[in-house]
């Protein structure tokens, strides 16, 4: 009896080559920008407890600071290579980074459950992973369809979050951080890609 794994779930995975002054530089803005934002903080203080996210107040950092415009430029390479391993026919259409944003999750700090609308890539980049800190959660996208099916050992995955590392997956594709349990903050970039039409000439 042969075995055949059709429509699996990618992601992709892996590190930006040269980032020890990328990583320097995104922290220490990230920090500066997690103090000068006020309408961030007191968002997160309902919506990220005990964190900081920039998600509702400062969602298009690529635009913003240098190190980020850095960090875009090095993102949407692997973002090319992603696409171009999904199979996508982006004739006319190219990705466009649409929202940046940063998040510090001390002790404690989770994200439910969740997934990125109006988007076709999102991804995370890790700036600062100490000891402990907790992973990324995917969520098996074929959860609601298994109906009758016998329990299965795996619905989730976990992905860990280290310091200069990326992971890249389809916008639709369910995904949480449960609470993180390391004794200094872990700090990452959240973003969304979206397709943008190409003008052609004649």
């Amino acid at each position: 009896m042969a075995f055949k794994e059709l429509f699996p779930t990618t992601v992709a995975q892996g590190a930006l080559p040269q980032s020890q002054a990328l990583l320097r530089n995104l922290l220490s803005d990230i920090q500066l920008i997690s103090k000068e934002d006020k309408l961030g903080r007191r968002w997160s203080q309902d919506n990220y407890r005990g964190g900081y996210t920039s998600y509702a107040s400062l969602n298009n950092l690529h635009y913003r600071y240098p190190s980020f415009m850095d960090f875009e430029k090095r993102i949407t390479k692997e973002a090319h290579a992603f696409a171009k391993k999904l199979g996508w026919n982006l004739k006319g259409l190219k990705l466009q980074m649409t929202d940046c944003w940063a998040n510090i999750m001390p002790k404690g700090t989770y994200h439910t459950l969740h997934f990125h609308p109006q988007s076709v890539l999102s991804g995370a980049f890790y700036v600062s992973a100490p000891p402990g800190s907790v992973a990324l959660k995917l969520e098996d996208p074929r959860m609601s369809f298994f109906m009758n099916s016998p329990q299965r050992n795996r619905l989730y995955e976990e992905i860990p979050a280290q310091a200069g590392k990326f992971i890249l997956f389809e916008s639709w594709l369910r995904h949480e951080v449960p609470p993180n349990h390391s004794q200094k903050p872990r700090v990452s970039i959240s973003f969304n890609y979206s397709l943008e039409s190409v003008e052609l000439g004649d």
